[in-house]
């Protein structure tokens, strides 16, 4: 296992990568990094594969442009699909986790003569609501439901990013604790928060590093968000409008790729993306697995590798399976 950097049409990107065989990509989400996959890239090796994560861009080694319209869905499909050929590879199995899923989906639904599989955790397929952009309706429904509000909605503030920076170490260590299958009930966060809070100021200041990340392993997310900073990583939820209106195209398109998916039952994404797991099958037609992992949070690839690790491996197998 090594890492790299590559470079692609748009970017250089710094990559996570082990192993010969079918190419595997793994596509990290927020706040974390192409490490999120040490697990994942190991066992996929051992078995044959070839593991790639990158660093997405915004993050880590890999470029991050200054513009936050930069980091829309279609700009990061296209570095996925800048990265495979630059690997030289025609095809592979895409993977996702928390925002990096719903790029991996796409890269489904939009490019499925390259991305021949998906298999995504933590955040379900989105489909294209047709009634407008969905930050206006996710604030309407939060503050009918009597929610206050949602993280997503104050992180379309282009000051949003400002209390991650002003104490990465405490901001990464608020939010691995928070979305953790091991945290309490009560002291996990939910999402959403009363109006004049924000997330980090509704999640305890005595939090701690979860069960599973050791201390070097949270020393290498801090150096990566201090030096990097968080305006690029909360850029992608400031193009959530954007990406509507872009995506047009894709208005009741379904994943025709086999698919597979996990999450938490302890996920605290679960209020909020919970509702589209229940119709998944009707937007991927080709969905094989579909697994709640008992006691698990939303970091679900570092909280449970055993168990994803096996889900994906098994997902596999049936793709190389004729019979299955």
């Amino acid at each position: 296992m090594h890492t790299r950097t590559i470079q692609t049409d748009r970017l250089n990107q710094q990559i996570l990568e082990a192993g010969a065989g079918p190419l595997v990509l793994l596509i990290h989400g927020f706040p974390e990094l192409s490490i999120s996959w040490r697990a994942q890239v190991g066992a996929l090796a051992a078995a044959g594969y070839r593991a790639v994560a990158p660093d997405m861009r915004g993050y880590g080694g890999t470029d991050k442009p200054a513009d936050a319209a930069a980091y829309g869905v279609l700009d990061l499909v296209g570095d996925m699909v800048d990265l495979v050929r630059a690997l030289g590879e025609t095809s592979c199995i895409v993977v996702g986790h928390d925002f990096g899923a719903s790029v991996a989906w796409h890269c489904a639904l939009t490019r499925p003569d390259l991305f021949r599989a998906v298999f995504c955790l933590s955040v379900p397929f989105q489909p294209r609501r047709p009634k407008g952009p969905p930050t206006a309706a996710l604030a309407a429904i939060t503050r009918r439901a009597g929610l206050g509000q949602i993280y997503i909605s104050q992180f379309q503030a282009p000051d949003a990013h400002q209390p991650f920076d002003a104490d990465p170490a405490t901001a990464l260590r608020k939010a691995f604790y928070a979305y953790d299958g091991a945290t309490p009930d009560g002291r996990q966060s939910t999402g959403f928060f009363p109006e004049g809070q924000t997330l980090l100021s509704t999640i305890p200041d005595d939090a701690s590093l979860p069960p599973w990340m050791t201390e070097a392993h949270f020393a290498e997310y801090v150096a990566a968000f201090s030096g990097g900073g968080f305006k690029p990583p909360v850029d992608w939820y400031r193009n959530l409008d954007a990406n509507w209106a872009v995506t047009a195209f894709l208005q009741d398109a379904r994943i025709g790729v086999p698919a597979a998916f996990a999450v938490g039952e302890r996920d605290p994404v679960r209020h909020y993306a919970g509702p589209a797991e229940a119709g998944l099958k009707d937007w991927a037609p080709g969905l094989r697995i579909q697994q709640v992992i008992p006691g698990a949070g939303h970091w679900i690839q570092q909280e449970r590798p055993e168990d994803v690790n096996r889900l994906l491996l098994g997902f596999l197998g049936q793709l190389s399976d004729p019979s299955q």
